[in-house]
């Protein structure tokens, strides 16, 4: 099971991506919980994540992300701004997958 987290500004930009990555990983057979949070409450949403994506709106938080991110051993990304404009579920799966080390 991947525990993916999404972060964006308000926590609801991101709700039809989490869907999205949630059918693409379904159709690769590959289990995951993926939830979408303000990045406000990042602090509050990190126990047990295995890796953490940013949408490109709050990209100027990276730094702290990392922060936080890092001292758990969490990858943290900003998802790629075509990839989140389109919605494309199966990109934003496969860019999290190769945080994780998991694919090519």
């Amino acid at each position: 099971m991947i525990r993916l987290r999404l972060f964006c500004a308000a926590g609801m930009s991101t709700s039809l991506l989490e869907r999205r990555i949630r059918e693409a990983a379904k159709e690769r057979g590959i289990e995951i919980e993926v939830t979408a949070y303000p990045v406000s409450e990042m602090d509050h949403r990190l126990d047990g994540v295995d890796v953490a994506l940013l949408g490109p709106q709050v990209n100027y938080m990276l730094a702290q992300a990392q922060a936080k991110c890092g001292v758990r051993g969490i990858p943290v990304a900003i998802i790629p701004m075509r990839d989140y404009g389109m919605v494309n579920g199966p990109n934003v799966l496969k860019f999290a997958l190769q945080l994780l080390g998991k694919e090519a």
